[in-house]
This record gives structure tokens, C-alpha cells and sequence, in this order.
């Protein structure tokens, strides 16, 4: 599976942490940056990696800011994704269960970099369970093409 990553000038740490924490796992990374502690605008990395993901380059994103809050909802706002702020493991398996979610978001002042990790496993281990959830997933879309 294709992941694309990006994050803020908060999270350049966090986010190198879990970049090899994915290649360890044998994911195919694609890091967007930012890389920089120089401060930077959330907005320009959700829109890089929910890009990556409309066009089909990768399959799934994952953004990191300071409490994943902004960066998620920025992501939002692109056609076609639907991503999710977790702090927590059950939650992100749930959004995976129940919404497809294809953007995790987390905050690297909320959570440790173990919980992070713990937080993107239970995200990528789960699977979309359809049925009753795929009419939900889909009257989200018809909101969204309104």
C-alpha cells in the first residue's frame, strides 16, 4: 500500500518518526514535507496529500499538525476525502470500519510518538465493513456533490 504523509513545522519530528515506522513495516512512504521547523500553513500539506490520493498516486494519507485538528479539516474540504483527527486506537479502527476514511490525522502535541504508532496500526489493520455503512458513506458523497 501507497501512504503519502505530511505534516507542519510542529510535527517534522513526529512525522520522521512514523515515516520509518511505516517502511519498517514495508509501506511504500510518500513524504510531502514539510521538513522544515520554519513556520509553515497546515492547509498546503492536507492539500498535497488528499491530491495524492484523489489522482490515485497513493491510497491512504496520513497529517500530522499540532492536535490534527486543522490539518483534518483542511483536508476535508478536497472532494473525495475523508479524514479523520484520532487520539486514540479504537477510534481510528472504527473510522476505518464505519467511514472508509482515507486520511488519518493526529496531533503531535497531543499524542507520543507510541501512540501514534498504536493510532496508525489500528487504522490500517481495520478493514471498511460495507453494507449498512457503505449507504452512510454514500449520502456523505451526495452531500459532498451538492
Amino acid at each position: 500500500m501507497k501512504i503519502a504523509i505530511g505534516n507542519d513545522h510542529v510535527a517534522v519530528d513526529m512525522k520522521n518518526e512514523i515515516v520509518k515506522y511505516l517502511v519498517s513495516k514495508g509501506y511504500d512512504v510518500t513524504d510531502v514535507g514539510t521538513n522544515s521547523s520554519e513556520s509553515t500553513h497546515y492547509p498546503i500539506w492536507a492539500e498535497k496529500v488528499g491530491n495524492l490520493i484523489i489522482s490515485g498516486e497513493v491510497t491512504k494519507g496520513i497529517l500530522i499538525c499540532g492536535t490534527g485538528i486543522g490539518i483534518s479539516i483542511a483536508a476535508n474540504k478536497i472532494k473525495g476525502i475523508r479524514a479523520v483527527v484520532c487520539s486514540e486506537p479504537y477510534s481510528a479502527k472504527l473510522s476505518t470500519q464505519h467511514n472508509d476514511t482515507n486520511v488519518l490525522a493526529f496531533g503531535a502535541r497531543v499524542v507520543g510518538v507510541e501512540l501514534a504508532k498504536m493510532i496508525v496500526d489500528s487504522w490500517l489493520d481495520a478493514q471498511f465493513e460495507g453494507n449498512r455503512h457503505q449507504m452512510r458513506v454514500d449520502m456523505i458523497t451526495e452531500i459532498e456533490n451538492k
